[in-house]
């Protein structure tokens, strides 16, 4: 076989085992988001966002680690095989789901970006009490309080915001968009965006990033509590105050369209008021038995895929060349 058939070859069948091994993580998926909608617990944020990105992640990850070298090392070059006609519908499929990820994410990155231009065509820089980036009044009815950006981010303000908020509660509000800063909820946002999976724009990926959404709000709401200088009982109720003022005025609007981190971005806006003013925490604090668990854990994984990764690799081709003698 010519090293352009077999690369071709090669291409197809790793295009086959993305789309295959995306689907049944899908329904993993499916299964983890119905299985903790039964419990109690409420899951955090990076939970939430691991299940989002598991179908794309774990496809990913078996064809780069495992598929490529298998395929590298096992697969003889001095025949030729034909392309199956549902091996080539499967590549075809893990095609459509590439680029179909690579247009959301390019949408999604487009529209903020138009977004913050225009906002910047009418702002002015301006002070604001614990920003850790530029921040901008803009000059526009609509109440706005956006984090736009990933590597620089800037911080836009409308003037009905500015003025409708006092001192106390701009502050808490900024507070909480330096909380998204911090745990990168853009980057997150735009990562959602461009995963390429089964699970794009069904009703489970929606309920999924609903849910990340949320979890992400409550986690930046108690950054400007936790920052506060004075009596942080105070701090929330700043934050609780502010977040119901700014809800009034902002249409409710789906969790992620792009990544631009607001005050208010359609999450449920009792349960965050609620938290804060009864200062619990809806994330349960991490403790340090938890991480010598989970890192002994990694270790021990660790391990063991180094000792099991020769063996992998051969069954790994084996069931590819299974896969290909059984299928059409």
């Amino acid at each position: 076989m010519s090293s352009v058939f077999f690369a071709l070859r090669g291409l197809t069948l790793g295009l086959a085992w993305f789309a295959i091994v995306n689907a049944v993580a899908t329904v993993v998926a499916a299964w983890t988001l119905r299985h903790a909608a039964r419990q109690p617990r409420v899951q955090p944020a990076a939970w939430w966002l691991a299940a989002r990105l598991f179908p794309a992640t774990a496809s990913t990850v078996l064809v780069l680690a495992v598929f490529v070298p298998s395929y590298w090392m096992f697969e003889p070059r001095n025949y030729d095989e034909g392309f199956q006609g549902v091996i080539t519908v499967a590549a075809l499929a893990g095609i459509a789901i590439v680029a179909a990820a690579a247009f959301r994410a390019g949408a999604a990155w487009t529209r903020a970006a138009n977004r913050a231009r225009a906002w910047m065509h009418i702002a002015q820089p301006i002070a604001l009490p614990g920003a850790t980036m530029p921040a901008f009044a803009v000059d526009s009815d609509a109440p706005v309080m956006a984090l736009v950006g990933i590597l620089r981010p800037r911080l836009f303000v409308s003037r009905p915001v500015l003025s409708l908020l006092n001192r106390e509660e701009l502050a808490a509000a900024v507070a909480h968009e330096v909380g998204h800063r911090r745990a990168f909820d853009n980057l997150k946002r735009l990562a959602v965006c461009a995963t390429p999976d089964w699970l794009a724009g069904t009703r489970t990926a929606r309920q999924i990033e609903n849910q990340w959404a949320a979890a992400a709000e409550h986690e930046a709401d108690r950054i400007g509590p936790a920052a506060a200088k004075g009596d942080a009982h105070s701090a929330r109720c700043a934050l609780a105050s502010a977040i119901v003022k700014v809800a009034r005025l902002m249409p409710v609007a789906p969790a992620i369209v792009e990544p631009i981190s607001t005050l208010v971005d359609g999450s449920d806006i009792q349960s965050r008021v609620c938290a804060l003013l009864d200062g619990s925490a809806p994330v349960e604090p991490r403790r340090r038995w938890r991480s010598a668990v989970a890192a002994i854990a990694a270790i021990v994984a660790l391990v063991a895929a180094f000792a099991l990764y020769s063996p992998l690799l051969h069954s790994a081709h084996e069931a590819t060349e299974l896969l290909v003698h059984l299928l059409p």
